[in-house]
């Protein structure tokens, strides 16, 4: 059976800029295994499979796999299948919820001319976990300790780690030992790892990359869950801020990353995040009768 896809890049206005994202637009019938498998033949960081809301008030429900794991939730397939929808007017031009394993997901989508954006919101604060030491990541990220600023784990639906360097030079020297990855980090609960330079404050510029070997992802150009949390995490410290945070840039996908959170006495209230995307392909996939549900 044939099953018809849409490939954008998200958090960049330009094609072959930003993260990939291969959006099915009509899953019904898939099974698990099937998702996980076109998942895998995509390669891309992640692929979504759209199905009808459980919910009558919700657009849709979607589903999100990387190559290796099907994720609660996470950023730039939400803005990108978001996208997805309202291009092909499946969706209207507006607020919308899609729901994700982690539930209701609320996304506003803009468009201005051919261009299309999306921003999705969350009403929580991240959830933080105890963070392996500077000397653990510095051998993780093949580093000097010294290089490190600080470490702390979060998560608004994906884990990361986070590991703030000294400049943007340290973030691009950053090598991934994989053994010491497996050995320090991959039984963490937060075992990808989402490397920075720049402040956390209000308007501030970071410069990222992540790494998640967990996920199968040798390097993300573009980590929305990540900006998710870390901008949550920056509010609990100082109160409301917006921060611009530019990735991929190592790897040739340069991506923009709008991030904002809302926090009254140390408590987030909300975050939001966001970016344009850029249509890339149309096609369809043949999909075998035995991955179909019967």
């Amino acid at each position: 059976m044939r099953y018809d896809f849409m490939i954008l890049d998200v958090f960049t206005a330009k094609p072959f800029g930003g993260n990939q994202l291969a959006v099915l637009t009509d899953a019904r019938g898939l099974t698990s295994e099937a998702m996980q498998t076109i998942a895998r033949e995509f390669n891309f960081p992640e692929s979504t499979f759209v199905l009808p809301a459980d919910d009558p008030a919700h657009a849709c429900r979607v589903r999100i796999f990387t190559p290796a794991v099907e994720l609660p939730f996470a950023g730039h397939p939400t803005v990108g299948t978001a996208c997805a929808l309202a291009m092909l007017e499946q969706v209207p031009i507006g607020d919308i919820v899609l729901e994700e394993g982690v539930g209701p997901v609320p996304v506003s989508t803009a468009r201005d001319g051919d261009a299309y954006s999306a921003r999705f919101r969350l009403d929580r604060a991240p959830q933080m976990f105890d963070a392996p030491s500077a000397g653990d990541m510095a051998a993780i990220l093949s580093l000097e300790a010294d290089e490190i600023v600080d470490v702390f784990s979060a998560s608004v639906g994906v884990n990361f780690t986070y590991v703030q360097l000294r400049s943007r030079e340290a973030v691009d020297q950053c090598q991934l030992d994989l053994d010491a990855w497996r050995r320090l980090l991959s039984s963490h609960p937060a075992s990808q790892v989402y490397m920075f330079a720049g402040d956390l404050k209000d308007r501030g510029e970071i410069y990222s990359r992540m790494f998640g070997p967990g996920f199968g992802i040798a390097e993300d150009p573009a980590t929305g869950a990540a900006a998710a949390a870390i901008v949550g995490v920056a509010a609990s410290r100082s109160g409301s801020l917006n921060l611009r945070i530019t990735q991929g840039v190592r790897m040739g996908r340069p991506s923009s990353i709008d991030a904002s959170a809302a926090a009254e006495n140390g408590e987030v209230r909300a975050i939001e995040v966001g970016g344009s995307c850029a249509l890339i392909a149309e096609g369809s996939i043949e999909v075998p009768d035995d991955y179909l549900e019967r």
